[in-house]
C-alpha cells in the first residue's frame, strides 16, 4: 500500500509540474495564447523559419499553419508537428478546433510572454469562429486558447524532399516535408548510392543537411526517425543527376 501510495504520490507532483510548465485545462487540453499575422485570409508569411516557402497556402497545409512559440518550434525540430487548437472566451469563437501545422517560429513579443503560445496564420485564426464571424475573431487580435498535439494526416500526400538550391556535388541539403504521424523529425539518415547510413544534420527549420568532402554517388534513400522513434526509409528517392531547387516526391509516409 506505501508503494501505491508512493506511486500515486509522484505521478500528482509530475502532472502538478507539467501543469507549470504549460498550465492544463480539462480532458488532456492545455492552455495557450493565440494572435494572428500575415493577411487576413492568408497564410501568415511566405514559408516562414521552416523553409516550406510557398507550400504553406498549398494542399494539404492549405494556409492552416501556425508560427509556434520557442517551446512549439523548438530550435526548427517541431517543424511539421500538428496541433489541434480552439477557443470559447470570445463571443465569436465556435468552441470547435482547428487543426494547425507550424511552419514558423514566433520568436518575440507575446510568444515568450506565455509558456506556449500560436501566432496563427489570418485563415487558421478565423477557422476558430463561428460561422460568418471570422471578421470579429481576428478583430478580437489575440485569444486566449487550449491546444492539444494531434496525428497529422495529409490524406495520402508522401513524404517529399526539396533540393536546397546551395547543394552542389560534394554537398547536399534539403527540405523534407509532409510527414504523416508525428509530422517532427528527430533524426535523418542518407545511403548514397552502394554506401552505408549516414548521420545528417539539421541546417535550419525542416532542411537537413550532409557535407561529404568528396563527390556524392546518387541515387540517394533517405531513413527518417520521428519525434516518437518510428523510422521510415524513402529507397533512391532523389535520382543520379538531381538538380538543385528541384523537388522529389517519395512514394512512403509514416
Amino acid at each position: 500500500m506505501a508503494s501505491t501510495i508512493q506511486v500515486l504520490s509522484s505521478f500528482v507532483a509530475f502532472t502538478a509540474l507539467a501543469c507549470v510548465l504549460h498550465p492544463c485545462a480539462a480532458d488532456g487540453w492545455s492552455l495557450g495564447g493565440a494572435t494572428w499575422y500575415g493577411p487576413a485570409k492568408g497564410s501568415g508569411s511566405d514559408g516562414g523559419a521552416c523553409g516550406y516557402q510557398n507550400a504553406v497556402g498549398q494542399p494539404p497545409f492549405s494556409s492552416m499553419i501556425a508560427a509556434g512559440s520557442p517551446s512549439i518550434y523548438q530550435d526548427g525540430k517541431g517543424c511539421g508537428a500538428c496541433y489541434q487548437v480552439k477557443c470559447t472566451g470570445n463571443p465569436s469563437c465556435s468552441g470547435s478546433p482547428v487543426t494547425v501545422v507550424i511552419t514558423d517560429q514566433c520568436p518575440g513579443g507575446q510568444c515568450l510572454a506565455e509558456p506556449a503560445h500560436f501566432d496563427l496564420s489570418g485563415t487558421a485564426f478565423g477557422a476558430m469562429a463561428k460561422p460568418g464571424q471570422d471578421d470579429q475573431l481576428r478583430n478580437a487580435g489575440q485569444l486566449k486558447v487550449e491546444y492539444t498535439r494531434v496525428p497529422c494526416n495529409w490524406h495520402g500526400v508522401d513524404v517529399a524532399f526539396k533540393v536546397d538550391a546551395g547543394s552542389n556535388g560534394n554537398y547536399l541539403a534539403v527540405l523534407i516535408e509532409y510527414e504523416a504521424g508525428d509530422g517532427d523529425l528527430r533524426g535523418v539518415e542518407l545511403m548514397q548510392s552502394g554506401g552505408a547510413w549516414t548521420p545528417m544534420q539539421q541546417s535550419w527549420g525542416a532542411v537537413w543537411k550532409y557535407n561529404s568532402g568528396s563527390p556524392l554517388k546518387a541515387p540517394f534513400s533517405f531513413r527518417l526517425t520521428s519525434d516518437s522513434g518510428k523510422t521510415l526509409v524513402a529507397t533512391n528517392v532523389i535520382p543520379a543527376g538531381w538538380k538543385p531547387g528541384a523537388t522529389y516526391r517519395s512514394v512512403v509516409n509514416y
